[in-house]
């Protein structure tokens, strides 16, 4: 079992910047990848960014460039630093953790970004 729980969504203006946090339950050694998704209203689920336990990374490409992923193995506590936000940014902000061919998901952090 993993708990995730996130911070730092919020209202933020086209161009600006957040960070947001998921703080897992175990350590981040123990779990094969965690990652952000997003889903937009009625819109599916997809991926933003993901970690490996290996350190690894990948992005989906439309914020390549833009959003960073990164993590704090002390803290259990993985980050997304999402920079030049645009309003099609604007969803609930999910964190994933994947462990042994099963998904865990936190509550979800809404992001708006406005024009």
């Amino acid at each position: 079992q993993v708990q995730l729980v996130e911070s730092g969504g919020g209202l933020v203006q086209a161009g600006g910047s957040l960070r947001l946090s998921c703080v897992a339950s175990r350590s981040l050694f123990s779990i094969n990848a965690m990652a952000w998704y997003r889903q937009a209203p009625g819109k599916q689920r997809d991926l933003v960014a993901r970690i490996a336990s290996t350190g690894s990374t990948d992005y989906a490409d439309s914020v390549k460039g833009r959003f960073t992923i990164s993590r704090d193995i002390a803290k259990n506590t993985v980050y997304l630093e999402m920079n030049s936000l645009k309003p099609e940014d604007t969803a609930v902000y999910y964190c994933n953790a994947y462990v042994v061919y099963r998904d865990y998901w936190g509550q979800g952090t809404q992001v708006t970004v406005s024009s």
